[in-house]
């Protein structure tokens, strides 16, 4: 007997049948369903404290827009420009000096930025504050001469001691923006024969600015928080007639609360600011640019109005 063995080859087998289709399962996330429990009872614990307190809310709507409180907030915006002005100002020109080849120079720049950035703001503005104990009076010659207490005013004691500081950080900022240029860039221009002042404003510093404008338009927000700070050199800004209203009400807590709305309307429109400043100086950095709020709000609304099932 023999048997007929074939060999038989992958055209010769019959087709199996289609695989079965993976069931995903997703993966459950207990703790995240934990932690949003938990903030969502302590928010609540908190709205429950606040509503269940001696406040009195009417105090809040009622001096919203009260003279003082205007007043109050023109003042720290004005200090906040100024301060920031003089910080960008003073931050460009430390920077080039901290990068200068002149070890002068350089060290001055070091010196400065290490002194200012290792002392509290509030430090800083008593001294200017108290100088009157040490000079009787300021003597600039033939330019100006007064006395300490009537040149030293509270608005500059405050411009002073926020501006000086912020320059500090400033420097830093420009500094980090500054060295993020290939330094390339620079060889070739000098080779083109342009000057080291050319160079810096026309190659240098247009690149630097995609580097240097989000953390400053971060540290304007900062500013206009610390302006809170001058109210205890005297200066009359928001914090300071909030204070002397919720002094004289005796609704202390309400207008403080009352600044804390306005320091967050103030911070919230400067933020949208940043945000459109950034996306101006990120054209050419990315394929894409980050959509703003309202392309994000009619994408969420164009994808409500699909219909289900199928594609609009």
């Amino acid at each position: 007997m023999t048997t007929d063995i074939t060999k038989k080859g992958p055209e010769d087998t019959p087709p199996s049948s289609s695989p079965e289709a993976i069931k995903a399962i997703p993966v459950r996330h207990f703790g995240r369903y934990v932690a949003a429990i938990l903030a969502i009872a302590a928010l609540g614990a908190i709205v429950f404290a606040f509503a269940q307190g001696d406040i009195s809310w009417n105090a809040i709507p009622d001096n919203f827009f009260d003279e003082r409180i205007l007043r109050g907030v023109r003042e720290t915006l004005v200090l906040t420009f100024l301060s920031m002005l003089i910080g960008i100002v003073g931050g460009v020109l430390l920077s080039v000096m901290r990068l200068s080849k002149n070890p002068v120079t350089s060290s001055i720049a070091w010196f400065y930025v290490w002194f200012f950035r290792g002392t509290p703001v509030l430090v800083q503005l008593f001294v200017w504050f108290n100088l009157g104990f040490v000079f009787d009076t300021i003597n600039l010659g033939p330019i100006y001469k007064d006395e300490w207490s009537q040149f030293m005013t509270p608005f500059l004691t405050a411009l002073l001691g926020l501006g000086l500081n912020e320059a500090a950080y400033m420097s830093e900022i420009c500094r980090a923006g500054l060295l993020s240029v290939d330094e390339g860039q620079t060889e070739a221009s000098h080779a083109l024969g342009m000057s080291h002042g050319k160079t810096l404003r026309r190659v240098v510093l247009p690149q630097a600015m995609r580097v240097i404008v989000p953390p400053t338009g971060n540290e304007v927000i900062n500013m206009l928080k610390t302006t809170s700070l001058v109210a205890a050199v005297q200066y009359y800004e928001l914090l300071r007639y909030a204070q002397d209203i919720g002094t004289s009400s005796g609704a202390t807590v309400e207008t403080l609360l009352l600044a804390a709305a306005w320091y967050l309307i103030m911070t919230s429109i400067l933020s949208v600011g940043q945000f459109y400043l950034e996306r101006y100086y990120a054209r050419g950095s990315s394929r894409s640019l980050p959509p703003t709020p309202f392309q994000k709000i009619k994408a969420n609304m164009l994808w409500l109005s699909r219909p289900k099932g199928g594609v609009a």
